[in-house]
C-alpha cells in the first residue's frame, strides 16, 4: 500500500492505495493551520480504519505541504541572514529594474520586501572573475566577524551567495566551515549547492528563500516524525517537490525552496496521468479548492516544467512544474469595493473560521456559500454527510453583505458572486494558455479538487473548450497524484560553450561528474538499478539572447558530431516552434547542462468497470430545485457518482454528487462514464 497526503488551505486530503488490489480508501478532513501536523494525524487515522489496514501495510507516505507556502505568504519565515560578496548586498532591492506586471496599470504597485532586513546583509571581501578565476582571496576574519555579528543578532539561517561561485564554489564552501566552527547551530544555504547557475539576482533571491524556509520546514517535519513514530511506529515518509518529484524529509530540508506549491504540483501530476488515460494529451489541468485555483498546461501527455518560476513574486532558479494559481476556491470571499461592484477573492475564509455555511464562526459570504444557495450542493451531503451545511447561514451573509447593498435578491446575489468568480477563473486559464500562443480549442479540461467539477463545465464553455474530464476522485485527485510520482533528483550548473566548438568529450565528462552525483543519491535512497532513469538536457540560445530553450540530450559515453548536428537541429526546431523563427547558420551556444535522476514508482493497476448501459437511473438519487442562467430554478437530476457505470450517459443539466465534489453538467452538455470511472462531458462549441 501506499498513501498520499495533501495538506491545502482548507482541507487535507489523503488516498491510500491498494496495490495488489487496485482499491482505494479516501478522506478529507479540515485543515488545522495552527498545527497542520493535528490535521494530517487526524486524517491518517480515519483513512487507515476506513480500509481496515495497518500502518504496518503501507509502503511509503508521500506528503505535499503548503508551509512553505504559508510561511512566504504570512512572513513567517526564520530571521535570515545573507553573506554575499564586498559591494553587492543591494541585489536583493535592485532586482531587474523591473516594476511588478501588475504596475502596467497601478501605479503603486511596489516589488516585496526583501526576506532578509538591510542591516542582516552582509558583503565579505573577496572575488571570483567570470572565468571562475580567484583574485582576491577569501578575508576569512572579516567573515568570522559577520557570523559573529548574526550569532549576537539570533539570525537562525544563514544563506552565502558570492559572486560567480556556480563556476568555483571554493569560497563559499570556506565560509560554510566557518560557520560550523563559530555558530554551528545555524541553518545553513550555499547558492553553489542551491541553485548553481548564473544570473545573480535570481540565485540570490533562491537561496535565500530556501535559507528563510530550512528552520521552518524542519521543526515541522521533525514533530509530525515524532507524531507518527508515537501512534504508528517506524513510517517511511516521502516529501512532494514543486518539479514534479518526491524526496526524503532530510533531502527537503536541505533543498527547502523545493517544497513551495508541492501540493498544487500533485494535482498536476494526476492531471497528465488522466490526460494519457483519456488520450487527450494536450490539456488544461485545473483545481479548484477551498482557496486558490490552480492551472497547468499539459502537453503531449506531459505537465510543463520550467527552470524558474516566482514564489509569492520572488524568483526562483530551480526546476518547477508550471502551476499557475489565483485566489478563487470554494472559501474566496465575495465583497464590494468602493464603487459598489462586486468582487470575489482573493481573500479566503479557509478552514477557520470557513464560509458562513460551515457553521464555525465564519459570516462572510464565500463562493462555496453561493453555490448552496443555487442548489448546486446538497447541504445533508457535504462530505458525504460527514458534515452538514447551513443553507440559512448562507444566505444570510450574501443578504446582509451583498443582496442589501445593490438592492439584489439572495439568489442573484449568489448568482452574481458564481459569475464573477468564474471570470476570475476564465482570465486564469486564458493566461496559461492562449497568452501563450496556444489554441484551448485543441485542449481538453481535466477538473478536481473539491470545486473543480461544480464550475468547470460552464469555465470549458466559455473558454471555448470542447472536453471536459471529472476524474474518479476529483476532491482527493492532488492527493492521488501524490502517489504516482517518481522520486526525483535534479542537478545542474552553468556550463557556457559554443557548440559548433564545443569538444564532445568534454560536454560528455561534464554530464557524468552530475550523473554520478544523481546515481549516489538515488542508491543512499535505497532505489535499484532496475528502477533507476537518468536523462541528460542542456539549456540553450542563439549567441546573445537572453533567454535559453531546454533541449534532450543522448545520455551516451561517446557523443559523435552526427549527434552535436541533431542537438542544434533540435533547437532550431523548438525554436521555431516556441518564437516562429529559426536560423541553422546562427551560432548555438549551451548555457546550463542538467541531469534528473527518477527512480521509478510501481505502476497503478486501476480496476476498469464492465460496459452498461446508456440508461443512468439506476444512479439516479431523486431531484433538486437547481438555478442555471438558461432556466433559472427548475427540478433537476441528481446522480449518486459511486453507482454510475461505464457507458452511462448524462443530460444536462443535472447534478452528480459523491462524497467529497459535486459535479454540475450545465444545459447543453452530456457526459459519458469511462472504464476507469472518469466522467467525460462534451460541451460543444469546439474542434
Amino acid at each position: 500500500m501506499r498513501l498520499g497526503i495533501d495538506v491545502g488551505g482548507t482541507f487535507t486530503d489523503l488516498v491510500l492505495i491498494d496495490d495488489k488490489t487496485g482499491e482505494t480508501t479516501y478522506e478529507k478532513v479540515l485543515t488545522t493551520p495552527k498545527d497542520l501536523s493535528m490535521g494530517v494525524l487526524k486524517g491518517l487515522g480515519s483513512v487507515l480504519k476506513m480500509s481496515g489496514a495497518s500502518m504496518k501495510d503501507v509502503d511509503y507516505v508521500v506528503h505535499g505541504t503548503t508551509i512553505g507556502t504559508n510561511a512566504l505568504i504570512q512572513r513567517k519565515g526564520a530571521r535570515t541572514g545573507l553573506i554575499t560578496t564586498d559591494g553587492f548586498l543591494d541585489v536583493l532591492e535592485i532586482a531587474r529594474f523591473q516594476r511588478p506586471q501588475e504596475g502596467l496599470y497601478d501605479f503603486y504597485v511596489r516589488n516585496p520586501e526583501p526576506l532578509v532586513p538591510r542591516r542582516w546583509r552582509k558583503g565579505v571581501p573577496e572575488r571570483v572573475d567570470r572565468d571562475g578565476k580567484i583574485i582576491r582571496r577569501l578575508d576569512e576574519d572579516a567573515t568570522r566577524n559577520v557570523i559573529k555579528f548574526f550569532k549576537k543578532e539570533k539570525v537562525e539561517s544563514i544563506a552565502v551567495s558570492l559572486l560567480f561561485s556556480f563556476l568555483n564554489p571554493k569560497h563559499e564552501r570556506r565560509i560554510a566551515k566557518l560557520i560550523n566552527e563559530v555558530y554551528p547551530r545555524a541553518y545553513l544555504s550555499l547558492s553553489s549547492e542551491v541553485s548553481p547557475e548564473f544570473r545573480e539576482y535570481e540565485r540570490s533571491s533562491t537561496t535565500v528563500i530556501n535559507a528563510y524556509l530550512q528552520p521552518i520546514l524542519d521543526r515541522y517535519l521533525q514533530t509530525l516524525d515524532k507524531k507518527l513514530s508515537k501512534k504508528f511506529g517506524k513510517v517511511d515518509l516521502r516529501i512532494m517537490q514543486v518539479g514534479g518529484g518526491m524526496i526524503t524529509p532530510d533531502s527537503a530540508i536541505g533543498m527547502a525552496v523545493s517544497i513551495v506549491n508541492s501540493g498544487p504540483v500533485g494535482g498536476a501530476v494526476s492531471g497528465s496521468h488522466i490526460a494519457n488515460q483519456t488520450k487527450n494529451l494536450n490539456a488544461l489541468s485545473v483545481d479548484m479548492g477551498g482557496t486558490s485555483f490552480d492551472i497547468c498546461l499539459i502537453e503531449k501527455g506531459e505537465p510543463a516544467i520550467s527552470t524558474e518560476g516566482k514564489f509569492e513574486g520572488f524568483p526562483v532558479k530551480i526546476p518547477v512544474v508550471d502551476v499557475a494559481g489565483i485566489g478563487a476556491g470554494g472559501g474566496s470571499i465575495a465583497w464590494l469595493d468602493v464603487g459598489g461592484i462586486l468582487n470575489v477573492g482573493p481573500q479566503s475564509a479557509g478552514s477557520d473560521p470557513g464560509p458562513a455555511c460551515y457553521n464555525l464562526g465564519g459570516s462572510k459570504p464565500t463562493v462555496t456559500d453561493a453555490n448552496l444557495v443555487l442548489g448546486r450542493l446538497n447541504p445533508d451531503y457535504f462530505l458525504g454527510g460527514g458534515m452538514g451545511l447551513d443553507l440559512e447561514l448562507a444566505k444570510k451573509a450574501i443578504r446582509e453583505h451583498i443582496s442589501k447593498e445593490l438592492k439584489w435578491s439572495v439568489e442573484k446575489a449568489a448568482n452574481g458572486v458564481i459569475r464573477v468568480v468564474n471570470a476570475n477563473m476564465v482570465k486564469g486559464i486564458s493566461i496559461s494558455s492562449t497568452e501563450k500562443g496556444h489554441d484551448v480549442r485543441d485542449f481538453g479540461l481535466v477538473a478536481f479538487g473539491g470545486a473543480g467539477p461544480l464550475h468547470a463545465v460552464q469555465l470549458a464553455k466559455e473558454i471555448g473548450i470542447p472536453r471536459v474530464v471529472i476524474p474518479t476522485l476529483p476532491g482527493n485527485f492532488s492527493a492521488f497524484g501524490l502517489l504516482i510520482t517518481d522520486t526525483r533528483h535534479d542537478y545542474w550548473r552553468t556550463f557556457k560553450a559554443s557548440l559548433a566548438e564545443l569538444d564532445a568529450k568534454r560536454l560528455v565528462t561534464e554530464f557524468t561528474k552530475l550523473e554520478k552525483k544523481a546515481v549516489r543519491q538515488l542508491k543512499a535512497e535505497g532505489v535499484s538499478e532496475k528502477q533507476s532513469q537518468i536523462l541528460w538536457t542542456a539549456d540553450m540560445r542563439f549567441h546573445g539572447q537572453s533567454y535559453e530553450l531546454n533541449i534532450p540530450i543522448k545520455r551516451t559515453q561517446k557523443l559523435t558530431s552526427k549527434d552535436m548536428g541533431k542537438i542544434a537541429r533540435d533547437f532550431n526546431k523548438l525554436h521555431q516552434e516556441v518564437y516562429q523563427y529559426s536560423s541553422p547558420v546562427e551560432n548555438v551556444e549551451i548555457v546550463n547542462i542538467r541531469v534528473r535522476a527518477l527512480g521509478k514508482s510501481p505502476k497503478l493497476k486501476l480496476p476498469k468497470m464492465k460496459k452498461a448501459s446508456k440508461d443512468p437511473k439506476p444512479a439516479l438519487k431523486g431531484q433538486r430545485k437547481v438555478f442555471f442562467d438558461e432556466t433559472g430554478f427548475r427540478n433537476n437530476n441528481i446522480y449518486d457518482r459511486s453507482l454510475l457505470r461505464c457507458g452511462n450517459v448524462l443530460k444536462g443539466p443535472c447534478i452528480v454528487e459523491e462524497r467529497m465534489s459535486t459535479s454540475v453538467l450545465i444545459p447543453g452538455s452530456d457526459g459519458e462514464v469511462d472504464a476507469y470511472g472518469n466522467i467525460v462531458v462534451k460541451v460543444g462549441g469546439g474542434r
